[in-house]
């Protein structure tokens, strides 16, 4: 039998399924040549081989969203495939999978899982014989002729040989790491240039000069880098994405609760009506069906958000966490570069939203009320209606002159008026509300907002406007956007009044010059005000009387003008 149909049968001969950390979730069989994503899952190579390309890289201008910069860092030819596990975009090396880092972890469950078949081990040095016992140097095993033979030799009489079924009862049984190069010796030094565990042997020939240094020390440096992502970034948010999450699952509980106390009240008061009165019964339980699907579709977009962010960020610090405590030093080496660019992705890129944007919903939006007329059929007049106070978004209305437009140095204000899925305004508070206003050319520059809630389903918003130029203004509840966010607003520079004294003759002699200054250095564009009925300084206020208007008449002016 081949040894892929031996690990396919692993199964039959121990009457029990596999360990899962030891089976390909692609081929559903002992790994082979298993190989870690950059997402930190694991496939056989021929696994990952086998995935279609979702995109791959020729260097040219990026279309897929992805920025320049990100997109100059990935070398030409680099493949792009999703993830089996997580649907993840993962870039492959030029190089294929085996470019990939081994997980020796995975390795070593497919070892553990032979050693508990019920099937005998072959010797490692004669091939005939069972296996009995195995060396913890030489990390082979042995039958009992070999093994009498390996303590007479003078090199290895000191090596211990304990029996296999005492390593197996207590777990001490490990697959080594083997130097693909000298695969007599295990890698046991760390070459920092290089970023590669490496033997004796290569260390003394091929990075000679490189200052390699034990992989015990090495691992406590990279180890710690991996501990702090780990304790102080991503189990913090594994923790608030399991609250959120279970915020969501009570929400699910309680809008279906009240959508079936909602369809019994229905229910209840159809019956006091004949046939025409069920009709109406239909209609109103599938208005609030709508009502139903409408918010289940909501919470199940968050909920799939917030799983999916937890599948990633557990699956994640499980890999992490798995690697520190069960991994060698030279296993650990091995997978910390993909590992740490995985946790340091999650912790700073990650989905991770606000605790007050998952607002528990308790189904209170949904309402029926019974006294409310709702037509005639047949002559029988109707009652009962369904109403949803639940926020649609696509429904809110924002008002307000000072949505568009802004005066520097001026306050400006308008109205976000929340509505139902029926364009009525929802005549309660307390929605959560978050306005931003962000300048669209200038970094780091945004306008103080301040939201009040009139308790009646509209909410009044001002700003401070500041420098002047165009703003992007976002109007979000519960952590959404309303229709048209976020909205363009358009800050002026504020044009300040002039009330100076000027003479005629100056402006007389200019032919009215839109470039005539007056005693405050000001300038003077404007309409024809002169009492000779040249263009003159700014609107008229106070025209002197006609026969005052003689060479050297000073009359007093209110303008605007720039400064």
């Amino acid at each position: 039998m081949s040894q892929p149909e031996q690990r396919g049968d692993a199964e039959q001969q121990t009457g029990s399924p596999p360990n899962p950390r030891a089976v390909c979730n692609v081929c559903t069989r002992l790994f082979r040549d298993p190989k870690i994503l950059p997402c930190l899952h694991t496939f056989c190579a021929d696994c990952v081989g086998r995935l279609e390309p979702f995109a791959v890289s020729s260097r040219k201008r990026p279309e897929d969203g992805r920025s320049e910069a990100a997109e100059a860092d990935r070398p030409a030819g680099t493949v792009t495939v999703l993830c089996p596990d997580c649907d993840s975009e993962v870039d492959l090396p030029a190089s294929g999978p085996g470019g990939l880092s081994t997980d020796h972890l995975a390795l070593h469950e497919v070892f553990l899982e032979t050693l508990a078949t019920d099937g005998p081990l072959g010797c490692d040095l004669c091939g005939e014989g069972g296996a009995e016992s195995r060396c913890d140097v030489c990390c082979v095993n042995l039958c009992a002729f070999c093994c009498q033979a390996h303590r007479r030799q003078k090199r290895t009489a000191s090596h211990p040989v304990p029996r296999l079924e005492e390593l197996k009862s207590r777990g001490g049984l490990r697959r080594p790491v083997l130097c693909s190069l000298h695969p007599d010796q295990e890698p046991r030094l760390f070459c920092p240039p290089c970023d590669l565990p490496v033997c004796l042997e290569c260390a003394a020939a091929l990075h000679r000069d490189h200052g390699c240094r034990r992989a015990l020390d090495a691992v406590e440096l990279h180890g710690g880098r991996i501990r702090e992502v780990v304790a102080a970034r991503l189990r913090p948010r594994m923790e608030r994405l399991k609250e959120s999450l279970q915020k969501v699952e009570i929400s699910q509980e309680a809008l279906q609760a009240r959508v079936d106390a909602a369809a019994n009240e229905v229910r209840a008061f159809a019956r006091a009506y004949a046939s025409v009165v069920e009709d109406h019964c239909l209609s109103l339980q599938h208005r609030l069906e709508e009502l139903h699907v409408q918010r289940r579709s909501q919470l199940h977009l968050q909920q799939a958000q917030l799983q999916q962010a937890l599948l990633d960020v557990g699956g994640a610090v499980d890999f992490a966490e798995r690697l520190l405590s069960r991994g060698s030093d030279v296993e650990v080496l091995s997978a910390k570069g993909v590992t740490l660019r995985r946790l340091t992705g999650l912790a700073e890129t990650g989905y991770d939203p606000h605790p007050a944007t998952i607002a528990p919903d308790d189904g209170g939006g949904v309402v029926f009320v019974a006294g409310e007329p709702a037509g005639e059929v047949g002559g029988f007049p109707l009652v009962g209606a369904i109403h949803s106070m639940a926020v649609d978004l696509a429904r809110c209305s924002v008002e307000g002159e000072g949505l568009q437009r802004g005066v520097e140095g001026e306050r400006g204000h308008f109205t976000l008026v929340c509505r139902d899925s029926a364009g009525k305004q929802v005549q309660r508070g307390g929605e959560h509300v978050l306005v931003s206003v962000v300048h669209k050319e200038k970094e780091d520059c945004a306008l103080e907002v301040t939201v009040s809630d009139g308790a009646d389903g509209s909410y009044g918003v001002s700003y401070a406007a500041g420098e002047p130029g165009p703003y992007a203004v976002g109007v979000c509840v519960k952590g959404q956007h309303v229709k048209g966010s976020p909205f363009a607003l358009q800050v002026k520079r504020k044009l300040r009044r002039h009330g100076g004294t000027f003479h005629c003759c100056s402006f007389c002699s200019s032919g009215g010059s839109k470039e005539a200054r007056c005693g405050c250095a000001g300038s003077m564009p404007g309409t024809p005000v002169s009492p000779r009925g040249q263009r003159g300084h700014g609107e008229r206020t106070d025209l002197m009387d006609e026969r005052e208007a003689h060479h050297g008449a000073i009359f007093t002016k209110v303008a605007l003008f720039s400064p």
